[in-house]
């Protein structure tokens, strides 16, 4: 009897030892992302989007002059590293706009976290302009919309 259970412990504890392995080469592939662009001459304060991560695919003209609009108009993304509501928030502004959000980390280290309690943050992703809050993922054209922001094809429509 013994020996059968000894057999069905094995593969248990060599699947274990996989997702550990897999785990840590993640961890590292993740790390090592972010040393290459130190060596690039970045630098962590650099990126005003925490540790979302990287966006997947590269920004639009409109979507960097939406960022830029939000930026002027003082609005802020609050949001949490392991949210991944946030991630998808950010992702939809494309690589180079999602590094540039006014983006605020709620639960990275204790001043986040005291920022956010100040701030009443009571959802991940929220977001905040002129003291108005709109609390879960919003899409780019309602982001648009609220901030008052004109759109090139908004613009256009409206001159005929």
């Amino acid at each position: 009897m013994p020996d059968a259970t000894r057999g069905r412990q094995l593969p248990t504890r060599l699947l274990s030892l996989a997702l550990m392995g897999l785990s840590l080469v993640l961890v590292g592939a993740a790390g090592s992302s972010r040393n290459e662009a130190l060596a690039r001459g970045g630098s962590p304060a650099a990126s005003t989007s925490g540790s979302l991560g990287e966006a997947v695919s590269p920004s639009t003209a409109e979507q960097k002059a939406l960022v830029d609009h939000l930026r002027s108009r003082g609005a802020i993304f609050y949001g949490a590293w392991w949210c991944p509501h946030c991630f998808h928030q950010k992702n939809l502004f494309g690589t180079e706009a999602g590094r540039r959000l006014p983006y605020v980390e709620c639960d990275k280290d204790q001043a986040g976290r005291e920022r956010c309690q100040k701030a009443k943050i009571r959802a991940f992703p929220t977001w905040d302009l002129d003291g108005e809050r709109r609390e879960g993922l919003l899409t780019i054209e309602e982001l648009a919309i609220w901030s008052g922001f004109k759109t090139k094809a908004a613009a256009g429509s409206s001159s005929r």
